[in-house]
């Protein structure tokens, strides 16, 4: 059921008149992304033929594959990273010649018959960006229109076709942490000219441009410590609406949105608080803002039209979908759910949100989730084993939303926390930046302490501990089992395990990271050198789980295997699963079912349980 039973909504959704679109990858096409189209006539209908896989790899993190204007496409297509166009009715055509170029994040400057776009040019060495402007008619001759900076994102046109938005930020910075916002208007050749930056700059981060049906230019902007929202009017910036939430999200991928005009006049907002999502309208004259009441807990990829707001969205005890919601009437309509699949109440857990004490007299947070199984009971007075989840990122978040994969483990008998620690996201900027040249500390103690409070509480087995995470949060994972002693066992997917070897070798837009939330390197190569597991290997005892794509290039495969090789001629009980042609996170289904039941397996030979479901076994070194 998790494996082929769902799929993924890739970002963006996009509204094209009474149509709307949005991104699907399908596990049980290879994790294919397949553009889908909504219509009131005739439901949902697949775009993108079979051959195709609108995908686009610049930030290697992707998003924003695709546009759309009067039923015409343009995407990135995931093999050539070529951009196409693709007409109602007809085959794709490509619009740029194949070259180590990629696009995303595209709009439609229908007032000069091109498409404007992000592009990532690897021809050389030092990869370069810039925002472009490619004809629509193809022909592949490109225009750039702004360059200079390390990053660009989120280009938009006002509606008058006069003045282009972007954002912009530079290393070592990320876009959370400091980003700046540029208008410049748009010259009869259309390159740009007399461009000003309005908002962002030194440790202010500035996300999701858009202008208005009148023409005013809306942002979001971390002034007060939390991504609020704000306007350009008479040229000065004016707060909106204050509050203790976030109306903005990281920039990990493009194509992220949280608001949308209903008119001038009125917008439709999401916004997150303690860990949950809400809608909302609010009044650009008034500046009031009133919550809209609906069953999720969980909303993203927001686009808003006259009468309709889409958006994906979930609970927990929903998986996402993706949902049109009548802003006349009130009512919801589920166009397309990530699963089809029915699962009987008795064997799913609902998380509980629990704040828990951590260091320095702080306090982090956790959904917290009971084994659950209507067809079985625990020995009278046996606690559960437990499952630590070190989320991505790591400024990420975990939600409440319905996810099958932790059912898969709490209707096996284990609990399951999933940890929002120090430096997670929608908790305001100061949470976030608790890890700032912390990581590995910070995280790996509130995971820590989240398992000691659920000890101490009786919730869970002390001695049955286990902690898992992919990619920063496979970090967290090993971070924890090389230098603290509570757990007894750990999975780690593409996980980093050398610091120094991380900063040297990884893709451009996350080169610097690091110099944020370790240290500048070569400078601080003491701290990358003292956090990093793969120099304490003697320290680490307990068995490990390491599953890895071998075409990762955020995390490439060497992590894993030096970690795997060191913990082998150490006698620790170790398994490494590689899965070919996979990259940074598993798309295919009979991945993410191998991976699954491997780390399954793993866990019963080293706490010695049955299973009750045959799986196939795994080879696992040094278990005695």
């Amino acid at each position: 059921m998790v494996a082929s039973g769902g799929i993924a909504f890739d970002r963006p959704i996009m509204l094209d008149k009474d149509n709307i679109y949005w991104v699907e990858s399908r596990p049980a096409e290879g994790g294919r992304s397949v553009i889908v189209r909504w219509s009131p006539q005739e439901g949902t209908a697949d775009v993108t033929p079979a051959s195709f896989n609108a995908r686009t790899r610049v930030h290697e993190y992707g998003g924003g594959a695709f546009t759309v204007e009067s039923g015409t496409v343009y995407f990135s297509n995931f093999s050539d990273q070529c951009l196409y166009r693709q007409d109602p009715h007809a085959e794709p055509k490509a619009m740029t010649p194949p070259a180590p170029l990629r696009y995303a994040d595209a709009i439609v400057d229908s007032h000069r018959r091109r498409i404007i776009c992000v592009c990532e040019d690897h021809t050389n060495a030092e990869v370069v960006n810039s925002l472009v402007g490619i004809g629509l008619d193809g022909g592949g001759v490109s225009q750039r229109l702004v360059s200079g900076n390390d990053f660009y994102s989120s280009p938009r046109i006002s509606p008058d076709g006069s003045r282009l938005a972007w954002l912009t930020w530079n290393h070592p910075h990320m876009p959370w942490d400091s980003s700046e916002l540029w208008v410049g208007e748009i010259a009869g050749d259309g390159s740009i000219a007399q461009a000003v930056r309005v908002a962002g700059g030194h440790d202010e981060s500035v996300c999701h441009p858009q202008f208005s049906p009148d023409g005013t230019l809306y942002f979001a902007s971390e002034q007060t410590g939390w991504w609020n929202l704000y306007c350009l009017r008479d040229g000065h910036v004016q707060p909106l609406y204050k509050m203790d939430a976030e109306f903005g999200v990281p920039q990990w991928t493009f194509g992220t949105s949280t608001y949308g005009f209903e008119s001038a006049d009125r917008m439709i907002c999401t916004y997150t608080k303690e860990g949950r999502s809400f809608l909302a309208n609010l009044d650009t004259v008034s500046l009031k803002l009133q919550t809209i009441e609906i069953p999720y807990t969980s909303i993203d990829s927001l686009q808003v039209s006259s009468d309709h707001a889409v958006f994906v969205a979930g609970s927990t005890a929903e998986a996402p979908a993706v949902v049109r919601y009548d802003l006349r009437k009130g009512k919801i309509q589920v166009l397309r759910r990530s699963t089809d699949v029915k699962i009987d109440a008795g064997y799913l857990s609902s998380p509980r949100a629990i704040e828990f004490p951590t260091e320095h007299g702080m306090t982090a947070y956790v959904f917290f989730y009971s084994p659950k199984n209507r067809d079985f009971r625990a020995t009278p007075g046996e606690r559960p084993p437990l499952i630590v989840i070190s989320h991505g990122g790591p400024t990420s978040v975990t939600s409440s939303t319905l996810n099958l994969r932790t059912q898969y483990w709490t209707s096996r008998g284990f609990a399951v926390a999933d940890v929002n620690y120090g430096g997670s996201t929608g908790y305001g900027r100061e949470y976030r930046k608790r890890l700032d040249g912390q990581w590995g500390i910070v995280d790996v103690d509130d995971c820590v302490n989240c398992a000691r409070f659920l000890v101490d509480r009786a919730e869970v087995d002390a001695e049955r501990i286990i902690i898992r995470g992919g990619s920063a949060g496979g970090y967290t994972t090993l971070a924890a089992l090389t230098f603290r002693d509570i757990f007894k066992a750990g999975a780690s997917y593409y996980g980093v395990s050398d610091l120094e070897a991380l900063a040297k070798d990884t893709h451009k837009f996350e080169s610097r990271y690091l110099d944020s939330i370790v240290g500048p390197y070569p400078a601080k190569r003491d701290i990358y050198l003292e956090r990093s597991p793969i120099n304490s290997v003697q320290r680490l005892s307990c068995p490990v789980i390491f599953f890895q794509g071998s075409e990762d290039r955020v995390v490439p495969p060497n992590q894993a295997e030096k970690m795997v090789n060191a913990l082998r001629e150490k006698g620790v009980p170790v398994a490494y699963i590689l899965f070919e042609g996979e990259q940074h996170g598993f798309r295919k289904a009979e991945n993410t079912k191998r991976a699954l039941d491997a780390e399954l397996y793993f866990y019963s030979r080293i706490f010695g349980f049955e299973l009750a479901d045959s799986v196939e076994p795994i080879p696992i070194e040094n278990l005695k």
